[in-house]
């Protein structure tokens, strides 16, 4: 089997609508995705907002990782933060991950990034399992803290 990662394309667009979708049904959310194909295209493609690679197993699409930048002041420089990796059932345990991990790695390097980081569900044992097996250390210090919808509108004065 030949693994290949490669840069995501607007015609990605639907595929990687429809890996997320699987994703959120992973993730226990199925109805939480109100993202579109357009959306897509355009947070990815006009606005550079974040990044895609796609994951091919055979010549298939068989995952994708999406990241984007943030940046680090204590160490002055950018880092890369992955949003999302997401593997189909049937692909898994054929390096996917990994490869999909390693490429992205690679890509921090590349850009001078001083970290490498994303968020897993505490739930979620085999991708954290596996993140530790890739040298992934938790921040088990921190906390995650999120501001949305009505609330968001409200901090900021306009709700």
């Amino acid at each position: 089997m030949t693994i290949h990662i490669r840069p995501a394309t607007p015609d990605d667009a639907a595929l990687i609508l429809r890996l997320v979708r699987e994703l959120a049904d992973y993730e226990r959310e199925p109805d939480a995705v109100v993202a579109t194909e357009a959306m897509l295209v355009r947070a990815l493609f006009a606005d550079r907002s974040a990044e895609a690679v796609i994951a091919e197993l055979d010549g298939a699409g068989v995952g994708f990782a999406l990241f984007f930048h943030n940046f680090s002041t204590w160490e002055g420089r950018r880092g890369l933060y992955l949003e999302d990796l997401y593997v189909t059932p049937a692909a898994r345990g054929a390096g996917v991950g990994k490869a999909l991990l390693r490429h992205l790695a690679g890509i921090a390097i590349d850009r001078d990034c001083a970290r490498f980081e994303w968020a897993v569900l505490d739930w979620n044992t085999p991708a954290i399992d596996f993140y530790r097996a890739m040298g992934a250390q938790a921040m088990d210090e921190w906390t995650v803290q999120r501001v949305s919808g009505a609330a968001l509108a409200q901090l900021a004065g306009r709700g």
